[in-house]
């Protein structure tokens, strides 16, 4: 007698038989992150997207995920997605590889730009960035699907000097900073000096004492055990990492219209599926983070406006007067980020707090 799991694993073959031999068209997505459901946000979303456009289109779309940075570097992938998607059909690009195809995006790096998650997210989810990354497809034949949190968004600093509880204590820190202009602008405006290194040689940097630390989201500082090579941490928030997930233009617009939607119905889902996780996968590490490092401290909101006021003036100077950014177009995201977090509290209250 044949049981019912014996059945139900013979029809999900079948199924996943049926899917890759029945399928029209293939998404291939690329990804850093590694291909573990349990240790990242990213991933599991992707898996869901996955299931839900194979399912969807009844196995004319078939997804493949490849992720561990199998088909190379962010701006590798990015460059075969910008080819017209014949090899690669889709990838995610964290800041500093999004600006390299679409230079507009440095934008996005503004220090200090978020209260919180739900701002962040809410913005992000946005009409007004959906518009802004329409851009793009001009640029790079690349079309927006969403954003991500790269490793939980907000940024802790590390260090081995002393523990940063105010703005005063970053003077002299020799800070490294990812080879992108708009860190080295706000970490000289906070005090500091920037250093800027490639990801593959900053424990070497912090171990020698070529830099005195550096910063990245808790995720990271945990995942990489920062704890050993530095020994004091504070949870700033000053930077928001975020990753774009993008398509090829040219493979979306050879899609049917319906599978279209089906793209793009399943990728909101799958990245609002990815805010929660990463969001606890963020807090999780902030909490390891106190455990392992000799200190940490979480800076109040208060602290954080007084390095902004610093910070977001030099910043912005450059990306007008250095970058080349329309000075309106920094001013409307500011405004939009504001409206959005007043927008939040007002209707929080309204429906919660009367």
């Amino acid at each position: 007698m044949i049981s019912k799991q014996t059945t139900a694993l013979a029809i999900t073959a079948g199924l996943a038989f049926g899917v890759a031999e029945a399928a029209e068209y293939e998404m291939a997505i690329a990804t850093l992150i590694p291909e573990n459901l349990n240790n990242n946000a990213i991933y599991p979303a992707l898996v869901h997207f996955k299931n839900q456009v194979e399912t969807r289109t009844e196995g004319e779309v078939e997804v493949v995920i490849f992720g561990g940075g199998q088909l190379g570097s962010e701006v590798e992938t990015g460059s075969q997605v910008q080819a017209g998607g014949r090899a690669l059909q889709s990838t995610i690009l964290t800041s500093g590889a999004m600006s390299s195809f679409y230079p507009k995006y440095q934008a996005v790096t503004t220090p200090f730009m978020f209260e919180d998650w739900r701002q962040a997210w809410a913005f992000f989810d946005g009409e007004w960035f959906a518009d802004f990354m329409s851009g793009a497809i001009d640029d790079a034949d690349m079309r927006y699907l969403g954003t991500f949190d790269d490793g939980g968004g907000f940024v802790a600093f590390t260090n081995n000097e002393r523990l940063i509880r105010t703005v005063d204590d970053l003077e002299g820190l020799n800070i490294r900073v990812e080879e992108n202009p708009a860190h080295v602008a706000m970490m000289n405006a906070l005090g500091a000096s920037a250093t800027p290194l490639p990801w593959g040689e900053l424990i070497t940097a912090l171990e020698t004492g070529l830099a005195d630390g550096q910063f990245n989201a808790p995720v990271l500082n945990t995942t990489f055990n920062f704890n050993e090579v530095t020994d004091y941490t504070t949870l700033t928030g000053h930077v928001y990492n975020s990753a774009s997930w993008v398509v090829s233009e040219s493979w979306y617009q050879e899609l049917p219209q319906d599978y279209q939607q089906v793209i793009i119905e399943a990728a909101r889902e799958a990245v609002t599926l990815s805010h929660g996780a990463s969001g606890a996968f963020a807090t999780a590490s902030w909490e390891k983070s106190c455990e392992v490092f000799e200190e940490c401290y979480l800076m109040p909101t208060s602290e954080r406006q007084r390095m902004a006021e610093i910070a977001r003036p030099a910043w912005k100077d450059w990306i007008v007067n250095d970058f080349g950014l329309d000075e309106s177009l920094i001013d409307d995201l500011w405004a939009e980020v504001e409206r959005i977090g007043s927008e939040l509290e007002a209707q929080d209250y309204a429906r919660y707090g009367n």
